[in-house]
């Protein structure tokens, strides 16, 4: 995989407040909805690079969905101690 691109974004102090708070909002970094924001913008448009690959997933992976429809393991219930 190559490298990530990097490049320099001067914003006005009020945008880059108001995207961070947005991306506060859907979990995401200010970078991370940058960037959504972007490809969103390219789709609509038609300009989307058909080589442009997803944005990588980051963070803890999803719960399968039979792992969240199985109950919960409960301790089978035994003799009380006093």
């Amino acid at each position: 995989m190559s490298e990530r691109k990097k490049v320099l974004l001067r914003l006005d102090p009020a945008v880059h407040d108001a995207l961070a708070r947005w991306a506060g909002q859907e979990l995401r970094s200010t970078n991370a909805q940058i960037e959504f924001l972007l490809r969103r913008a390219l789709d609509d448009a038609g300009r989307m690079p058909k080589e442009a690959r997803d944005i990588p997933r980051r963070g803890r992976p999803r719960k399968s969905k039979a792992a969240s429809e199985e109950p919960e393991a409960r301790p089978e219930e035994g003799p009380e101690r006093a």
